[in-house]
């Protein structure tokens, strides 16, 4: 039996960000309600309207700070599952604590409210972590990731800067791999609390999608290329836009690049991971494969007909990205036995991706 199954009510939080946008239509496909979370009323009617053909089986609450205590404990009333996915990304913070307390703070939260629900009807709660808190740096020969790998480099460093005195001068990467990795670590150590564990009546899911989760066709609100989420925005930048990708480089563009998934494998995930019984308590990376920029490249430059975009196609060196060796590798084999999940190809992202640039007159 799956541990959670349309009609059921899904509460997916963040539901205007670019992952849970596309979390929450999957959802709404599959029969089931969905409510959403949105940091004000203005943005939740985005949501509104984009959903209205789904009447009354979706519904937006406000949830102003996900940080706050409580922030939660009405949203989680009367859900049968939950989809966390709010956790700030960008690469603008200078206090890592900009990055880390909303990440741990909002998932240690959230997870509270549901413990603290005295009609408690949840059975599972899936939450979006990432490789970002997998894998780690400075490899120099190719190296095979499993969801017993911890990034536990990132804490490291940001350690090292802290007792320094000068936590702000950490690289943007290292305080973002921290707060995945730190917000993980806490979910885990709440559910396996033995005062909590004695409580709890419900599951744990965690998924960890590679660092880029590309952009297909968007569906949260997005009105130009300069408003697209940051890894979205960096797919534009060097797939869509030659004066940036020339910029770049042949070099960077031919030895970039780790693995990736497509952000609509990413929500059909959060759907299996409710339905699928043996993902209870697992923690599970999904990946499509390995990648360079210049793949992408490539296959943008093989369509036919070619998008008519604004921008210009980079070119770079074609077939630079083969021949490149990967140093980061993700296995994939939990994610095959038990999610059995279907991964897009890269033409097929790239494909879908510029034909959305173009229908939106980009």
């Amino acid at each position: 039996m799956p541990a959670v199954q349309p009609p059921a009510k899904v509460l997916v939080s963040g539901a205007t960000g670019y992952i849970a946008a596309w979390v929450v239509q999957n959802l709404l496909e599959r029969g089931y309600a969905v409510r959403g979370t949105a940091r004000s009323v203005a943005k939740g009617d985005f949501l509104k309207k984009a959903f209205a053909p789904y009447g009354d089986r979706f519904e937006v609450v406000v949830v102003e700070d996900i940080a706050q205590d409580g922030a939660f404990d009405e949203a989680v009333k009367g859900v049968d599952a939950i989809e966390h996915t709010a956790s700030p990304f960008h690469f603008n913070a200078a206090d890592p604590d900009e990055l880390i307390k909303p990440a741990v703070n909002g998932t240690v939260g959230i997870l509270k409210s549901v413990l603290k629900d005295k009609v408690c009807l949840v059975k599972r709660v899936v939450i979006t972590s990432s490789g970002a808190a997998v894998l780690r740096d400075g490899l120099v020969t190719p190296t095979t990731f499993t969801e017993t790998d911890w990034n536990n480099q990132c804490l490291e460093i940001l350690k090292k800067y802290e007792d320094e005195g000068r936590k702000n001068e950490a690289p943007n990467m290292v305080k973002y791999r921290a707060s995945k990795t730190l917000a993980e670590r806490s979910a885990w150590e709440f559910v396996n609390n033995l005062e909590n564990k004695a409580r709890i009546e419900w599951d744990l899911v965690m998924l960890n999608p590679p660092f880029v989760r590309f952009q297909a066709p968007a569906i949260h609100e997005v009105s130009s290329p300069a408003s697209l989420n940051t890894s979205a925005a960096i797919f534009y930048n060097y797939v869509a836009d030659d004066a940036k990708a020339n910029a770049a480089g042949n070099d960077f563009l031919a030895n970039t690049g780790t693995c990736w998934i497509d952000v609509r494998d990413v929500a059909e995930a959060h759907a299996l991971a409710l339905e699928k019984e043996a993902a209870g308590g697992e923690r599970i990376i999904i990946s499509s494969g390995l990648w360079k920029w210049q793949d992408f490249i490539d296959a943008a430059n093989d369509l036919r007909p070619p998008p008519h975009l604004k921008t210009t196609l980079p070119v770079g060196v074609r077939g630079a990205g083969k021949t490149v060796k990967h140093l980061t590798i993700y296995d994939t084999s939990k994610a095959d036995r038990i999610l059995d999940l279907k991964y897009r190809t890269i033409a097929e992202t790239t494909k879908d991706t510029l034909a959305d640039y173009e229908a939106r007159g980009w």
